[in-house]
């Protein structure tokens, strides 16, 4: 595609298009610092900016020395990046033709945080191997930071880079989409295979432990019968007893015993009495 120049725009905008961003505070240092030459960067395409430091945002509009109508949409993803904590001599690559840039949103896959941490740290990887992977895969720069991934590179790659993200925070290691990719790079070589299926060439895996535990769920389902009424009650060691009669025979012989016991006790008493009674008239 040919270059966009200012002689294909005679007339200037007939309508104002803007955009404001909002950034971290902890960015506003470094903002205040590189500000000048972002100003100068985009007075080149005739583009307005303006820096709030009271409320923490950022403003681009077009004038009417914009000879660009696409321009605006560049500025607006500079002023995104640079709130996302892109360094500023990444970030004004934007402004080239071809280089797009996608915030990927990442805080919304898990509500545990623990889980959503060491799924994100999978995307850097000890030492940054796995990004530096990524990168070499995509052919994209990728940016980890909070709550969001920034890529910027072609489209091509960026729609890699957001399957390669979004699987990774559903649970899925990038280790086998980087395998995929630097399959697919080696097919696209080949000419003879331009237009034939790679998914012969390209590995399957598959969760087993899923797998297995939904047999096992299906083996418990299948096993268990329905049954809308609760299970009998097992009968106690009393129940069987009173069933079967033994227990009104015990409770028979607990008296008599009981009266037994009565008897020999005053007959016991009887006989210290006697005992005593004798003792006396002897003496």
């Amino acid at each position: 595609m040919d270059e966009w120049k200012p002689e294909y725009m005679p007339a200037p905008l007939t309508e104002e298009t803007s955009f404001v961003v909002l950034f971290p505070k902890y960015r506003e240092n470094y903002l205040k610092e590189f500000w000048p030459f972002v100003q100068s960067e985009l007075q080149k395409y005739g583009i307005a900016c303006g820096l709030n430091l009271v409320e923490g945002s950022m403003s681009v509009k077009t004038t009417r020395k914009t000879w660009d109508p696409y321009s605006i949409l560049k500025a607006r993803d500079l002023i995104k990046l640079l709130s996302r904590s892109v360094p500023y001599q990444q970030a004004i690559k934007i402004l080239q033709d071809g280089i797009e840039c996608d915030i990927i949103k990442i805080g919304g896959f898990t509500r545990n945080k623990d889980k959503f941490i060491k799924r994100r740290q999978r995307l850097i990887g000890p030492n940054g191997a796995t990004l530096k992977a990524i990168e070499l895969v995509t052919k994209c720069y990728v940016l980890v930071q909070g709550t969001t991934v920034c890529g910027m590179g072609e489209f091509k790659g960026l729609k890699r880079l957001r399957k390669l993200v979004t699987d990774c925070m559903k649970n899925i290691h990038p280790i086998y989409h980087i395998k995929e990719l630097m399959i697919k790079i080696e097919l696209a070589k080949d000419p003879k295979l331009a237009e034939e299926s790679w998914d012969r060439f390209l590995p399957k895996f598959h969760a087993k432990k899923a797998k297995k535990k939904q047999l096992r769920n299906l083996k418990t389902k299948k096993d268990k019968e329905l049954n809308p009424f609760p299970d009998p009650i097992t009968p106690s060691k009393e129940d069987l007893e009173i069933e079967t009669g033994e227990y009104f025979i015990k409770e028979k012989e607990r008296l008599e015993k009981k009266k037994k016991d009565k008897i020999m006790e005053k007959i016991k008493e009887k006989k210290e009495k006697k005992n005593s009674n004798s003792q006396q008239n002897d003496e």
